[in-house]
């Protein structure tokens, strides 16, 4: 359910306490952890966090009016969701893709079960999350390595459709 909230504020008062409470925790872990670079506010109808264009003109490739995702926070009508972009660029081979496997390896040896997709983690309470872990997840990847992991992901894109034209 994307929110019509303009600010996280609203966004946040919008919602019942039990998920207000759970989302503020979180939210919490990621501000301590977040560098100064990022900055939080509403996108795409959730709490998110993002490069600004002040740090990153480019924008989000997908739309260059908006500023370039990192994470987002959201209520959805059966679960509350965590989008970790960081988890989702790159491959085994580069530090994108080796960020993406310590985060799954760091979560599995919590023994907590992750309902995951590729960048989205599903829970219906807080405590079914590693807060650490998360925090960890969010403190190592600072802004400018945010901007490279993106960087890359978007070349590697462009040089796979490039070699797929000549073949």
């Amino acid at each position: 359910m994307q929110s019509k909230a303009t600010t996280v504020d609203a966004y946040l008062q919008s919602l019942p306490p039990d998920r207000r409470e759970a989302l503020n925790g979180l939210r919490s872990v990621i501000l301590k952890n977040l560098d100064r670079k990022y900055e939080e506010g509403m996108q795409y109808g959730m709490i998110g966090y993002y490069v600004p264009h002040s740090v990153y003109p480019k924008g989000y490739q997908c739309d260059p009016k908006q500023p370039l995702p990192f994470a987002a926070l959201g209520s959805q009508k059966s679960y509350m969701s965590l989008h970790l972009m960081s988890v989702y660029f790159g491959s085994a081979d580069d530090r994108a893709g080796k960020h993406a496997e310590w985060f799954r390896e760091a979560w599995a040896r919590t023994g907590k079960k992750p309902d995951m997709g590729k960048a989205c983690i599903r829970f219906k309470k807080l405590e079914d999350l590693p807060l650490d872990v998360i925090g960890e997840a969010v403190r190592r990847v600072p802004a400018e390595l945010y901007i490279d992991f993106v960087e890359s992901s978007v070349a590697s894109r462009a040089n796979a459709r490039a070699a797929k034209q000549r073949a």
